[in-house]
């Protein structure tokens, strides 16, 4: 794995020729060596680069591809910084959620209606998710932010995990996730806050929720 937590809002990854890191533009904050930064301007259907986790809104998360030999400093906004490690499993998470990630991992986007249905779709529209989220598979580091630091929490059988939608941030594993109402529709009615839903997240993995229901 190319990355190693420096503080809790910055990591060091290393590059090495023949490498890659993929990062959101302008998180680079200092590096050492041969190192070259490009900007990623294409996109296409299941890939990031430019259009990483697109949304309904034609949002877009701007990657730069990062190469050479050398160390890089990243961190953005001052977020906390949590590098989760893939082992061969699958990672979803919000775009905006993503700092930088190992060039060796498979990306690509999924449609939120295929691990809920209409609830899916749903979920994306009242947390202002969007209906798509990114994915990456293989084996690899990945770097997420968040707000007030990051919290992983195990998603056992038969013991699903409730988290408030605008706390997610991310999960991976054999993890099946749906919107539910947490008040009843008379409580609802009137009330703007997002505690109205609940994101049920059950079978077996982690998920990770930040310390704030502030956007990124």
């Amino acid at each position: 794995m190319p990355f190693r937590e420096i503080s809790a809002k910055m990591v060091q990854a290393e590059v090495a020729p023949g490498q890659r890191v993929f990062s959101q533009r302008g998180a680079m904050i200092a590096y050492k060596g041969e190192v070259s930064f490009t900007p990623n301007t294409r996109s296409g259907q299941g890939g990031v680069l430019s259009m990483i986790g697109r949304r309904v809104a034609n949002e877009a998360a701007p990657l730069m591809t990062v190469e050479g030999s050398g160390q890089v400093w990243f961190g953005h906004g001052g977020h906390h910084v949590q590098v989760v490690e893939l082992a061969g499993d699958t990672l979803y998470v919000e775009a905006d959620r993503l700092l930088a990630f190992d060039g060796t991992l498979e990306q690509g986007t999924v449609f939120l209606g295929a691990q809920g249905g209409v609830r899916g779709v749903v979920r994306g529209q009242v947390t202002g998710q969007g209906l798509f989220t990114t994915s990456l598979r293989g084996t690899g580091g990945v770097a997420v932010m968040a707000h007030g630091g990051v919290l992983p929490l195990p998603v056992t059988p038969g013991r699903p995990v409730h988290v408030d939608p605008q706390a997610y941030v991310a999960h991976h594993g054999d993890v099946r996730n749906k919107l539910s109402t947490a008040l009843g529709w008379r409580d609802m009615v009137g009330r703007g806050s997002g505690e109205a839903f609940q994101l049920e997240l059950s079978g077996e993995g982690t998920v990770y929720v930040q310390a704030s229901e502030e956007k990124l």
